[in-house]
């Protein structure tokens, strides 16, 4: 974590949870939390060597950012749960 950032918490789950999802082992459980600082925290896969270089000349990656990837099924859900503005 970036030690400028202030402390968050947890405030609520978007969209379905991974059981909800169809996950039942602990393999495939990408999630999506608001926080209440009003950013949102991702649970995904790592692929930031993969993707790193591949990124548009108008996107940048601080050292401490990584790239995570959820599947669709993740975010359509998330979709309904996540604010407006």
């Amino acid at each position: 974590m970036h030690s400028e950032l202030p402390a968050a918490s947890i405030v609520r789950r978007l969209g379905d949870s991974p059981r909800q999802r169809g996950s039942l082992t602990a393999e495939s459980c990408p999630d999506l939390f608001e926080l209440s600082d009003g950013s949102f925290a991702v649970i995904g896969t790592d692929r930031t060597e993969e993707l790193d270089g591949l990124l548009p000349a108008d996107a940048a990656r601080a050292d401490y950012e990584r790239i995570v990837v959820i599947t669709r099924d993740t975010l359509l859900r998330a979709k309904r749960d996540i604010p407006d503005e």
